[in-house]
């Protein structure tokens, strides 16, 4: 057995090793086996993430890898070193047992595609690049695999670059990203100038609790380029706009993406970094102001989709800013409590998100690839075990009693009531906690109008399904029911009654630096618990009469409210807004550079261009042929001769 601090290398190693394996048995044939390396991989790094995060000892509890350097520059001394801790851990076991169903659920759903070894090849590789995200000591390591995490989904959902559509989708999300990447690199470097040119963690977050007075803002534009990198990375605003499209790759990558890698790592960095944002409380309001503007936006969007999967992407943005709200009132209560309900909320949504994803990718399956609710109903009969599954990720979502979102909600609810008590930026705390109940009751109606629009009502099946609708095979429906009892159970197991969640959190050494040591109290808030049921029954009763018993309610209210209803259709026109503040403009300045290019380089190549043409038109008599020099210079002498014979007196 090796040694606990060797084996944590392998957590990222073996989805490593599963995708040379895959991309291997792709190369020389063997494609219908190339997903076993990437299953067991997963799998394996799973059962090794539990045993290392159930054993983790002490208290503060931490385990570190082996340190060898990653390489040395001057004063740049950066160690490949990884460190396991409670908020680490429990990143790792969302990553590794969620990324395992998808990736069992994924050996049907892309059963005889062309791809399939390159596939595999890739979601390994995910797998790789987050859990070496969530290991890293340091901003580098922790860089290193951010980047390959948005190289890997660049890749994933530009999965079928013959499809016009994917590949835009895949430039969006690299390039919309990397405006954030930006801004996280350029903070890393201005902690490094600022913090003594350290790049682990504990030493800058130890070293920025004693910073300077003058150095202050610098501490806080930092953190503004830090929450920047998390920003594009987890789809806030105004850097959301890639995440809906980018529902053109396969369903089980959006399943990944929003579940389990990808959008959870700006939470994570964060997370990771409260002891810095702690000491910025109006950096706190600006990350608690864009997550609930960012919730409230998305809420609004998905209210009038067609799409299934956008219904669920736009869901996503909306829950990533319930998280980012949650993060944004570390400064007003206790920071164990602000990251453990962010972290909590993260967690139950792996299991209710990738549930809901490969629900819809099972509706796809059996109707053909059709996902436009527009083109299908009734389908509880038809498929009656993704029913069920769906139905427990939609309860879980829309935050109903016991349910694991229920929880999760309710703490990032009770973190930002507790932040409107008093104290500076009280009564804007108290307006974001107000948008945040409201945005539950949205919540509740956008995803029990596409449950009851997908599965009850009339009977009607897509052509493009043929007449060959049916249930998923078990590859695809046995993850279906894992994780929805993980839906289901998963928050109630986890905290309410036995508080381990919280309690194993709090284990955590740079969380109770952040809170000061101090611990949170429990207690139940029912005021609050009444209330926020109330917001989900109220959204699910809307949603039911509108679509269930009174069908024809939701076009009279269309109708009612043209504009609002066409603007949350049209996704708000922000990707036309964009297009005329920032794409045109853009285009505009490289047409004028370009024609700056033709005036300035063209002339250049004009003068070139003389000599160069002098020497092309007697380049002919120097060719490098002997026999044409001999007839050159006898038809020379002839002439020679004839000028004598001829005119020579």
């Amino acid at each position: 057995m090796p040694e606990p601090d060797m084996l944590l290398w392998w957590v990222p190693l073996l989805p490593l090793m599963g995708a040379l394996l895959s991309a291997f048995l792709g190369a020389v044939g063997c494609t219908k086996w190339s997903h076993l390396p990437c299953v067991l991989g997963a799998a394996l790094s799973c059962v090794v993430s539990l045993m290392l995060v159930t054993s983790l000892p002490g208290d503060p509890a931490f385990l570190q890898s082996t340190v060898r350097t990653w390489f040395e520059i001057g004063p740049v001394s950066v160690k490949a070193s990884l460190i396991l801790d409670p908020l680490s851990g429990i990143m790792l076991i969302g990553i590794t047992f969620i990324g395992t169903w998808i990736a069992v659920f994924s050996v049907g759903y892309m059963h005889g595609d062309e791809g399939y070894a390159r596939f595999f090849t890739f979601v390994s590789l995910f797998l790789f690049s987050m859990t070496l995200l969530v290991l890293a000591d340091n901003f580098l390591l922790l860089f290193a695999g951010w980047e390959g995490v948005g190289l890997c989904s660049y890749l994933l959902v530009g999965y079928w670059y013959s499809k016009p559509s994917a590949a835009a989708a895949a430039r969006k999300a690299f390039l919309v990203t990397r405006l954030g990447d930006v801004g996280l690199i350029l903070g890393i470097f201005l902690l490094w100038s600022i913090n003594g040119h350290v790049l682990n963690f504990d030493a800058m977050f130890l070293s920025s609790k004693h910073i300077d007075s003058k150095h202050h803002d610098m501490l806080a534009l930092a953190c503004l380029l830090i929450f920047c990198g998390a920003v594009g990375k987890s789809a806030q605003f105004p850097l959301y706009v890639w995440l809906p499209d980018a529902m053109e790759g396969p369903t089980p990558v959006s399943a990944l993406i929003h579940a389990a890698t990808m959008v959870t790592a700006g939470i994570y960095l964060l997370a990771r970094c409260m002891p810095l944002f702690v000491l910025c409380p109006e950096v706190q309001l600006v990350v608690a102001i864009i997550g609930a503007t960012t919730a409230l936006l998305a809420a609004i969007i998905a209210l009038t989709q067609n799409d299934l999967k956008r219904v669920l992407a736009y869901s996503t943005v909306s829950q990533l800013g319930y998280m980012f709200l949650a993060l944004g009132t570390a400064g007003k209560t206790l920071a164990i409590v602000a990251v453990g309900a962010a972290i909590f909320h993260l967690f139950t949504h792996a299991f209710f998100k990738a549930v809901l994803f490969l629900s819809a990718g099972s509706v796809m399956h059996g109707m053909g690839n059709v996902i436009d609710m527009r083109k299908f109903s009734g389908l509880r009969k038809v498929m009656p075990i993704t029913h069920i599954t769906f139905l427990c990720g939609a309860g879980a979502l829309s935050g109903l009693p016991l349910l694991s979102g229920f929880w999760s909600k309710d703490a990032i609810l009770e973190a930002t009531l507790e932040a409107s008590h008093g104290g500076d930026f009280a009564k804007i705390y108290l307006v974001l906690f107000i948008v945040a109940v409201f945005t539950a009751a949205l919540t509740a109606f956008y995803t029990f109008r596409a449950y009851f629009r997908t599965f009850w009502g009339e009977k009607r099946i897509p052509h493009e399904a043929g007449h060959h609708a049916h249930e998923s095979p078990a590859v695809m429906t046995i993850p279906l029911m894992v994780l929805a009892v993980g839906a289901v159970f998963v928050g109630i197991v986890a905290e309410p009654f036995t508080h381990w969640f919280s309690g194993f959190l709090s284990r955590s050494s740079q969380l109770a630096q952040a809170s000061n040591h101090q611990h949170a109290a429990h207690h139940v808030n029912w005021s609050l618990i009444i209330g926020s049921v109330a917001a989900a029954l109220s959204g699910v009763i809307v949603a039911w009469w509108m679509y269930v018993k009174k069908p024809s309610t939701a076009d009279a209210i269309a109708r009612r409210f043209p504009v609002g209803y066409h603007a949350s259709l049209n996704r708000l026109y922000v990707d036309e807004i964009y297009n005329l503040l920032f794409v045109q403009p853009m285009n505009l300045i490289a047409l004028i550079c370009r024609g700056i290019e033709a005036l300035v380089f063209d002339m250049v190549r004009l003068i070139a261009s003389i000599p160069r043409g002098v020497a092309e038109s007697i380049r002919p008599l120097q060719n490098g042929l002997v026999q044409f020099y001999a007839l050159t210079t006898a038809m020379g002498v002839a002439a020679f001769i004839g000028y004598l014979v001829f005119f020579a007196k």
